[in-house]
């Protein structure tokens, strides 16, 4: 090799180098900060880019401090009506089957009842949009690693962050992960646990203990469209007058199926009722 050679290979791979910390530092640059991140995720979440909806009926298993129960849930544009189909894994008793039926009779026919599930329904989804436009105020948050195609982020109180409102006096004491999709920047799970105890009227109100955990899981059903999956929720604490309070909960959401859109309580009450009827039948 000639001393032109071995300058011009030198000089190559220093070429090849300094191209690769270019283009790391190009993608570092485009990289969003965290924060941003998270706020672009919870964009997502509240603006989709598909802004077609879709409603779903699915099976809930819905275990509450050690109480289980199955329920056929099917979503309207009023809100969610469901069906009891078992107890701790056992299908109905004739006598619970006729309880349900007149309970979904009740709601179908009752102006008053669907009009309370509504407000509910629409409660729920501003709580819901509420409390995630909070999230990037009240943490702070860093990169934690990346596996196909999901970014991790850990999250910590921002102490910063003040709020008046119970849920945000629990936020400001959780930490733990997320877990969003990169290329669509979609949550996909968060798990979180209080690292203080949080008091409210300075524990005369009550008290949640230190240690409480949550998990929320969810998935893509088609293209664009996330649904939950899993929630389980482990606190222990004290409520008014110092009544000791636990809520052990977990949810599983499966088989879903799409819906008309535009389904009504009583749509999905005829429904919910001709598969009650098919189900005594067997």
């Amino acid at each position: 090799m000639t001393v032109t050679q071995s300058r011009t290979t030198f000089a190559g791979v220093i070429l090849v180098v300094l191209s690769a910390i270019g283009s790391a530092e190009s993608q570092f640059k485009a990289q969003l900060s965290p924060a941003d991140l998270v706020k672009a995720v919870i964009r997502s979440e509240l603006y989709p880019s598909d802004v077609s909806e879709i409603r779903w009926k699915y099976l809930l298993d819905k275990e509450v401090d050690g109480k289980q129960e199955t329920k056929e849930v099917i979503e309207t544009k009023s809100g969610s009506l469901d069906r009891l189909v078992a107890t701790a894994g056992r299908p109905l008793t004739d006598s619970q089957q006729r309880n349900e039926t007149e309970r979904i009779l009740r709601m179908s026919h009752n102006a008053e009842e669907q009009r309370k599930l509504e407000q509910t329904h629409r409660k729920d989804a501003a709580q819901c949009n509420a409390f995630l436009q909070t999230i990037p105020d009240a943490f702070l948050f860093e990169y934690a690693g990346e596996s196909d195609g999901l970014i991790k982020l850990i999250f910590k109180p921002n102490p910063h962050f003040q709020s008046s409102s119970r849920e945000g006096k629990v936020l400001h004491e959780m930490a733990g992960e997320i877990w969003v999709e990169a290329k669509q920047q979609r949550l996909v799970s968060i798990n979180g646990q209080l690292t203080n105890e949080v008091k409210f009227g300075g524990g005369l109100l009550g008290r949640l203990e230190k240690g409480g955990q949550f998990t929320v899981k969810r998935t893509e059903i088609v293209p664009g469209h996330w649904e939950v999956m899993e929630i389980v929720v482990n606190m222990r604490g004290k409520a008014l007058l110092f009544k000791t309070i636990s809520v052990q909960q977990k949810e599983l959401h499966s088989n879903f199926q799409p819906v008309p859109d535009d389904l009504s309580l009583s749509d999905a009450a005829g429904i919910l009722l001709k598969q009650a009827l098919v189900a005594a039948k067997r």
